[in-house]
């Protein structure tokens, strides 16, 4: 079995409707306006993001975990863009296809939350 990092990303109803069109295999290319890719590296930190972002800004978030072979993410490194816990990865949009063939198995949905402020976490972590 090849080693993997999980990784985790925040979305809204649009990505994740993209998401579910590639059979939860593939991340969707980037706009114009998004040159970079940043997935996170825990769960609570895609939490926040989806919670105090994404839901005010299109009235649900959502949050996903995948994993990609260790050996494609060894070229990357992690930013802490605030607390502890605020660690992304930052690949380049150009680079997205790479990342998208270095994922193994599905992206899986892990938590949701909307306007009510319910959260369906579907992962204790």
């Amino acid at each position: 079995m090849p080693r993997t990092i999980t990784l985790y990303r925040p979305v809204g109803p649009s990505e994740l409707a993209l998401l579910k069109a590639s059979g939860w295999r593939r991340w969707p290319a980037r706009l114009p306006d998004q040159p970079i890719f940043y997935p996170v590296t825990n769960q609570v930190y895609a939490e926040e993001i989806a919670r105090d972002w994404n839901v005010p800004a299109s009235g649900a978030g959502y949050v996903t975990r995948f994993e990609v072979l260790s050996s494609f993410m060894a070229r990357y490194s992690i930013h802490q863009v605030g607390a502890a816990q605020h660690k992304e990865w930052w690949i380049p949009a150009e680079e997205l296809e790479a990342l998208n063939e270095a994922i193994i198995g599905q992206i899986e949905l892990v938590a949701s939350f909307t306007t009510t402020g319910s959260n369906q976490s579907k992962s204790a972590e």
